[in-house]
């Protein structure tokens, strides 16, 4: 296949699935991995994907969710400051819930040192955390989802009907002032909209990339939360409209009303 031809189908393939694994591509195309990295930067100097370590991934689109390997590798230095923000928040005593994105592992390992309950339905925080006796760690069973390494659907909302927790740390795929905190995995919403109802307080973590974005589903306004952690200075626009809607802005490294 000629290399156009590669790089053509290539685009295509992004274009439609929104995120690619590098291995994948270099079977898919009897390449060497190499080649195919070399193809991805191209397209990230073209400005049409970002690349991350094994795979890239676009956010155009409102049906944009991206594949876990890739979304673990990908803004790593941007979650751990969110992380770092999320530990102040939290105190011993406290209980909370971490959803199933990529961003609440890295929470989960700030506050692992910490006396507090931890509710959860993703498993990789599951295993981080059963290892820790001063973390009350309760389980959301449910249907398990490989793709995201969770436990989801109707189980997993009766469950939640069984616990109340201080806070709550959900991420999202977008946020919009027109259109909210939307996402685009049908199942994750479902277990983030129910948490809106079991916490006293719900915070978004969600990194620069996510803002002014709009998703397949929605989530929920901006109304049904207490905050919002980021990893960048927000502009003059967002920081109105989230004083208008009473929602705490929290910038790594500061906080702002």
């Amino acid at each position: 296949m000629l290399a156009v031809t590669r790089k053509a189908k290539i685009k295509e393939i992004i274009s439609e699935k929104k995120s690619v694994v590098v291995s994948e591509l270099a079977e898919m195309f009897s390449v060497t991995e190499e080649t195919i990295r070399r193809d991805l930067k191209a397209f990230e100097d073209e400005g049409f994907l970002t690349r991350t370590y094994g795979g890239a991934f676009i956010q155009d689109g409102v049906q944009n969710e991206v594949e876990l390997s890739v979304r673990e590798t990908a803004y790593t230095d941007s979650k751990q400051l969110i992380a770092e923000k999320c530990a102040e928040i939290v105190h011993n005593g406290d209980s909370i819930f971490l959803d199933a994105s990529t961003t609440a592992l890295f929470i989960a390992k700030a506050i692992c040192n910490m006396r507090i309950t931890v509710v959860t339905n993703s498993l990789k925080v599951i295993n981080l955390l059963a290892e820790y006796s001063n973390i009350h760690l309760i389980i959301i069973g449910g249907l398990f989802a490989p793709n995201n390494m969770s436990f989801i659907g109707r189980g997993a909302l009766q469950a939640l009907d069984n616990y109340y927790v201080d806070k709550t740390f959900m991420s999202c795929r977008s946020l919009s002032m027109e259109h909210g905190i939307t996402d685009s995995n049908e199942s994750m919403s479902e277990i983030r909209r129910k948490l809106l109802t079991r916490s006293s307080k719900v915070y978004v973590v969600a990194d620069y990339s996510k803002f002014d974005k709009t998703s397949f589903l929605n989530i929920c306004d901006f109304n049904d939360i207490c905050g919002i952690i980021t990893d960048k200075h927000l502009n003059r626009n967002w920081l109105d409209f989230l004083s208008e809607h009473s929602v705490v802005y929290y910038e790594c490294g500061t906080k702002q009303q």
